[in-house]
């Protein structure tokens, strides 16, 4: 199956009133678990990669999202690719031109105008690529927009879709990123405002902070693309780990990293169920 739009992901489940998964990639063996669970599930699915993963990859996009592309194009199930959090208007075009579905534009680290010209030139770049746009705003977007106390203005954030023509819009509404203990609480009022005032589909990001009921009244109230990453990878490290406990004389990397990608798989299958049952 060729792979599929993320706009088009994240319209039909908002056309729902559910969640659209959007989990995270670090390399090869947790895109090959994902997809596998969206298999399983018989849900979409949107494999992303962030910036600080294609650092990690020695500044090299092309092989990791290769890869994912064609994982995306060799299944069954609906899967969509995303770069996530990144920081570079070359990168996002880069990523649109090898084939990526969306790109996410983070320019919060700039002042506002710098911010709104640059998401702009991606948004202008992609649109014409047939390819979506996520952003968030500002001074308050980005990481540090996802801290105890820190929350989007509705008005603001109607204004920065009308300046920048994005498609999606993630929002600060009291999830914060890499938590790896699952105690956020949402502000489900400003939910609910957000999205009348945006006018677009809402992204939940630093997911992996907030318990599953939490998640499902957040999208219940208006959340539409809920991102996890941290608390994936934890399933995933902690199944190597016990692997290696019980199997200290394993040397054949395969054995234990296998044992991750299961942990890590099964764990994303039940996740698509949730953010899909609401």
């Amino acid at each position: 199956m060729t792979r599929t739009s993320s706009l088009d992901i994240v319209h039909d489940a908002a056309s729902r009133n559910v969640g659209a998964a959007a989990f995270n990639v670090i390399h090869l063996e947790t895109a090959e678990a994902l997809v596998a669970a969206a298999e399983r599930a018989g849900k979409p699915l949107i494999l992303q990669l962030s910036h600080n993963c294609v650092r990690y990859h020695n500044d090299q996009l092309e092989p990791i999202a290769k890869a994912m592309l064609a994982l995306a194009d060799n299944t069954d199930a609906q899967i969509a690719v995303h770069l996530d959090h990144c920081e570079s208007v070359e990168l996002a075009k880069a990523a649109i031109d090898l084939g990526c579905n969306s790109v996410m534009y983070d320019g919060s680290t700039l002042a506002v105008p710098e911010n709104i010209a640059n998401t702009r030139e991606v948004v202008e770049y992609a649109h014409t690529r047939g390819a979506t746009v996520e952003a968030e705003l500002g001074e308050i977007g980005g990481k540090g927009a996802h801290t105890p106390g820190v929350r989007t203005d509705p008005e603001e954030a109607r204004q920065f879709v009308v300046d920048t023509g994005v498609d999606l819009l993630a929002v600060a509404v009291g999830s914060e990123h890499a938590m790896q203990s699952r105690t956020a609480s949402l502000d489900l009022e400003l939910i609910g405002k957000l999205k009348e005032a945006a006018g677009v589909p809402l992204v939940l990001h630093g997911s992996s902070g907030v318990p599953d009921a939490e998640i499902q009244r957040g999208i219940a109230a208006g959340m539409t693309k809920i991102n996890v990453s941290t608390h994936l990878n934890g399933f995933f490290t902690r199944a190597i780990r016990e692997y290696l406990a019980e199997n200290p004389e394993v040397t054949d990397s395969r054995k234990y990293i296998r044992a991750g990608r299961e942990a890590l798989s099964q764990e994303a299958e039940r996740l698509i169920g949730v953010f899909s049952a609401v």
